[in-house]
């Protein structure tokens, strides 16, 4: 027997409860920016994130409401995604506090920064990847705005590869669940894409 959930029916925090505890695992945006003044640095998990387009290389994550992250990017066009690696996870769950405007998290919470190559925002040091992105557009949908960034560098900490490519297992990248769950990567299985031609 299946129970039934209607979002004309429901208090739109209790279906988006539903719909976080479904849609999972999510991989985190751990977005890094800068306030339009460069005087404050700005870092926040964003669990509604993935890749958009691949030519031009876009990745996306979303605002759910008008969060430090979206008021900065609109201002600079710039931002960060740093990978949100296991190790990391407090740092991660503190950075998503409401600080105040003018409070980064960075130092706030006392995570070391590092300068990006091609952006303005800093990265994460301790994150094994960083993505530096240019905004590329934003688009509003209700009380969210998905940021899409067009990616001008990667940086991926020369530990986390293996034959030239990063590994998951040296990544160990966290993923959000639904309420306060949090994941790991767990077990990892491969199998190979079946070719049509090749199908019995």
């Amino acid at each position: 027997m299946r129970v039934d959930f209607d979002p004309a029916d429901m208090p739109t925090r209790d279906f988006y409860h539903l719909l976080t505890s479904v849609v999972v695992p999510r991989p985190i945006a751990w977005v890094s920016t800068l306030s339009a003044d460069g005087e404050t640095a700005n870092l926040a998990p964003h669990s509604f994130f993935t890749v958009a387009s691949t030519d031009p290389p876009i990745v996306q994550f979303t605002s759910v409401g008008r969060k430090d992250s979206l008021h900065n990017v609109e201002a600079t066009g710039e931002f960060v995604v740093n990978l949100a690696s296991e190790p990391l996870l407090a740092e991660i769950n503190a950075t998503a506090t409401d600080f105040p405007r003018d409070e980064g998290e960075f130092d706030a919470v006392g995570i070391t920064r590092e300068p990006s190559l091609k952006v303005r925002p800093p990265r994460v040091a301790d994150s094994p990847v960083a993505i530096e992105c240019v905004l590329h557009a934003t688009l509003g949908l209700g009380d969210s705005t998905v940021v899409f960034g067009r990616v001008v560098h990667v940086v991926v900490d020369e530990d986390a590869l293996v034959d030239g490519r990063p590994d998951i297992g040296l990544l160990r990248p966290l993923a959000r669940l639904g309420g306060n769950e949090w994941s790991t990567i767990g077990d990892v299985r491969e199998l190979a894409r079946e070719r049509y031609k090749e199908r019995d």
